[in-house]
């Protein structure tokens, strides 16, 4: 019986830490295309001189192996923080800004504000 237990808690533990990994890796994949979408510009630029460079060293394949090494480089680096995150046990329930994903909703201010409120609010009838 305690054998049992003790597997199935593996199987949970190692379950959530795929999970946690995989939502990790989505998270970070979506704010490295949304958010820094300036860094990717600024790597697009590069990627392109590069090639331009190259071009003259190996002509067939240098836009080949500077796209390639691009993605692979955006891809390790999403892999890699998405593990150290997983294995620091940071769980992306635990993050305050992520309530997005989770569909929590932000608190939303009730009461209409309009544009002339800070003129006339203070009025006494």
């Amino acid at each position: 019986m305690a054998l049992s237990q003790t597997s199935n808690l593996s199987k949970t533990h190692s379950l959530l830490m795929m999970k946690s990994f995989l939502i990790w890796t989505f998270t970070l994949a979506v704010c490295l295309l949304v958010v820094g979408f300036p860094l990717v510009v600024l790597m697009a630029t590069v990627g392109c001189l590069l090639s331009v460079v190259l071009q003259s060293v190996m002509p067939v394949s240098a836009v080949l192996l500077v796209a390639g090494g691009l993605i692979m480089f955006n891809v390790m680096a999403v892999v890699m923080a998405a593990a150290a995150l997983t294995l620091k046990g940071v769980h992306p329930s635990e993050i305050k800004w992520l309530s997005w994903l989770h569909g929590e909703t932000e608190n939303m201010q009730t009461i209409a504000v309009y544009a002339s409120c800070p003129l006339t609010c203070e009025i006494k009838h």
